[in-house]
């Protein structure tokens, strides 16, 4: 599913307003979503999920063409864990 299918999905099952509004508000919420992450905030969406924002340490790590020895650098990575819901969706 891309942006598009949910700015459809949206414009169809909301209805009351014209196509471009459903698009400003799909694309309002992914950049809510994104300042909240890149604050390292987390968001938990009921019934839904949680997203969190997790750093990783510096590690040692090896090329794997080579062998050599190598630092992989400290980082941010995003996590999702979806909630109880979603998960007994998903696996009925």
């Amino acid at each position: 599913m891309t942006k598009a299918d949910i700015v459809e999905t949206v414009y169809e099952r909301v209805g009351g307003f014209p196509k471009q509004e459903a698009a400003e508000v799909v694309e309002t919420v992914f950049e809510t979503v994104k300042a909240t992450l890149v604050k390292g905030d987390k968001i938990k969406i009921t019934r839904f999920g949680s997203f969190i924002v997790r750093d990783k340490k510096a590690r040692a790590g090896r090329n794997p063409q080579t062998g050599k020895e190598i630092t992989i650098s400290a980082r941010r990575v995003l996590t999702f864990k979806p909630s109880l819901v979603l998960n007994k969706a998903l696996n009925s």
